[in-house]
């Protein structure tokens, strides 16, 4: 999974090789703030995921740990089988010690949030159309926003929005201020314009200029609103129909204090269209950090960026490894 922005996106040789080469530091300092900022998960989780709890292997150590990950929201599916199968290599396989078991828990962990399928997202499409969604407040124009203005900046793409949320002016507003600090042209209509046709102008207006990426904010919805989601599916036909084989990438944004409500809203979302991957936001705000492994394990979707606060470098490609550290490791042994 992507460990950097060069991981998570693929771009065009000439385009790759011109970029500098990333700082470890920088990622050192973002896997701080990550672990700083999933406490609220850790600490919901206590003492029952520190090392302590291998102490002594008995049959209530093992529920003590399906119960700490039940409610860690890492879904019932992936919990049995992460304790079953470290029960077994415990049990039967000599893996007593408890750093050890510890060790192999974040293994677990991350193996159980890593997706089966390819994760990244292609830009080399010209442009690549990027449609984004989501139920209201889940953090999709913020997201597009610093989306935007990553790819802009460190990534050296020409890019276009289109605020397509044409029934809320202050997301219009707030699609145009992010713009304007990213440096990228914004698609409008007037409110209450059809989103279909902001959509669709945010694409050819991208092709016409030679952007490089497409992003299409879309209004907020609830899943269980059966008329906005059939406008979803509009949405999406429209671009289809003028460019083919668009939106080449559909991301869902999913609040992490939701829990399995958002996974809920993924399965219902992805009924839709095609949802390609999930941004999962608000993880500093969240106990229910482990929802990244049930939307992996119960739905297949890749969640390919996350959310940890309100500043730009906040929005990061996921890393499961990094975040089963700093899910269950003591500060001395994650850092």
């Amino acid at each position: 999974m992507a460990r950097e922005w060069t991981d998570l996106f693929v771009l065009d040789e000439t385009r790759a090789a011109a970029l500098p080469a990333p700082e470890p530091e920088k990622r050192g300092r973002f896997f701080k703030r990550l672990r700083q900022n999933m406490k609220k998960t850790r600490e919901a989780l206590g003492a029952e995921l520190t090392q302590t709890l291998f102490d002594t292997l008995d049959e209530e150590t093992w529920e003590r740990l399906e119960e700490a990950l039940i409610m860690a929201d890492c879904g019932a599916k992936a919990t049995a089988e992460i304790v079953g199968r470290l029960e077994t290599e415990a049990t039967t396989g000599g893996l007593t010690d408890p750093q050890a078991l510890q060790n192999r828990l974040a293994e677990l962990l991350a193996e159980a949030a890593r997706p089966k399928e390819d994760a990244t997202i292609d830009l080399r499409h010209g442009p690549t159309v990027v449609m984004v969604c989501g139920i209201n407040g889940t953090g999709k124009t913020t997201s597009i926003g610093k989306l935007a203005n990553t790819l802009t900046l460190e990534l050296g793409q020409k890019v276009v929005l289109g605020a397509a949320d044409t029934f809320r002016a202050a997301a219009v507003e707030q699609l145009q201020i992010w713009g304007e600090r990213a440096g990228v042209e914004v698609v409008t209509g007037k409110q209450g314009t059809d989103p279909a046709s902001v959509a669709y102008e945010a694409v050819r207006r991208g092709r016409e200029s030679g952007a490089d990426v497409v992003i299409v904010d879309t209004a907020g919805r609830l899943h269980t609103q059966l008329p906005l989601m059939e406008e979803l599916s509009k949405v999406r036909r429209v671009v289809e129909k003028l460019m083919p084989g668009a939106p080449h990438e559909i991301l869902l944004t999913v609040d992490a204090t939701t829990g399995q409500n958002g996974l809920r809203q993924a399965a219902e979302f992805s009924k839709v269209a095609p949802v390609s991957g999930i941004v999962l936001t608000k993880l500093d705000g969240s106990a229910k950090g482990g929802i990244a492994i049930a939307i992996a394990q119960d739905l297949g979707i890749p969640v390919k960026l996350i959310g940890i606060g309100e500043a730009l470098e906040d929005l990061r490609p996921f890393d499961p490894d990094d975040f089963a550290q700093a899910l269950v490791k003591p500060d001395e042994v994650a850092a």
